[in-house]
């Protein structure tokens, strides 16, 4: 079972989600790289609100998007009126799209929401059914850097909302080594005028980490080759210096 069902809550807000994450491209040129070297239909899996299906549908590629998040689709539909987009809403563990792609995606670290192993097994297997022979998965992840993870991180942020308002923020972060995924709690005091709460927010997210050999034996249990493991978008190399980790992946014959 994909846990995800439960991990909506900094999704909620489709609007505020897009306007905090829309302006990140760092992972655009790679993208458009293999989407033009493999041709043919490509999938946008966890595709949000569009971030980067709407810049390659621009460029001429054929493209769907999958999320689980009907708001996040609506919003994406509402961006993309002059453009053909097929949007659909379905789990990725499970899709059901009717087709075959050259070329698969899955970007903004969304492989973390997959908490379980049954889960992350689930999607590969998904994605490998839905690939042509030969067809290409891109996907980044962040890389677990333990002794960040090791400590329960405290955080206050004070800024000024996209309405203007004055917003104090706490984040609480703990990991679990056992089950290898970062609980993250938010608060948020949203202030008035004269500086007293008019009220407060709550959220929650867990992430799932993978370790770079685990990610290794995963991806080639589940029918996958590693062209490429990138430290960042930029095709940086793999190192204990990296903040993310990046493959590329192509399908074995089954």
């Amino acid at each position: 079972m994909n846990i995800f069902f439960d991990n909506f809550e900094k999704y909620a807000n489709p609007d505020v989600y897009d306007k905090q994450y829309g302006s990140y491209m760092k992972d655009l040129p790679l993208l458009l790289e293999w989407a033009t070297k493999q041709g043919g239909r490509v999938g946008d899996l966890a595709c949000g609100t569009g971030r980067i299906t709407l810049p390659l549908a621009q460029q001429g590629f054929t493209l769907t998007g999958v999320d689980l998040q009907e708001g996040m689709l609506n919003t994406a539909r509402e961006k993309s009126k002059e453009l053909t987009i097929h949007w659909v809403l379905q789990d990725c563990t499970k899709l059901d799209l009717q087709q075959k792609y050259r070329f698969m995606y899955m970007t903004g670290n969304s492989f973390q929401h997959f908490l379980t192993n049954d889960s992350q097994n689930n999607l590969l297997q998904s994605i490998h059914h839905h690939l042509e022979n030969a067809g290409i998965f891109i996907f980044g992840t962040r890389y677990p850097k333990l002794k960040e993870l090791a400590e329960i991180d405290e955080s206050v942020q004070e800024y000024t909302n996209h309405r203007g308002q004055k917003i104090q923020e706490t984040n609480l972060e703990e990991y679990n080594p056992l089950t290898q995924i970062l609980h993250c709690k938010s608060i948020r005091k949203i202030l008035n005028e004269e500086g007293k709460i008019d009220e407060i927010q709550h959220d929650s997210i867990s992430l799932r980490y993978v370790y770079p050999l685990e990610m290794e034996r995963l991806l080639t249990q589940n029918g996958f080759k590693i062209e490429h493991a990138y430290g960042s978008w930029d095709k940086s190399p793999l190192s204990d210096d990296s903040h993310e980790m990046i493959y590329v992946c192509r399908k074995i014959s089954s």
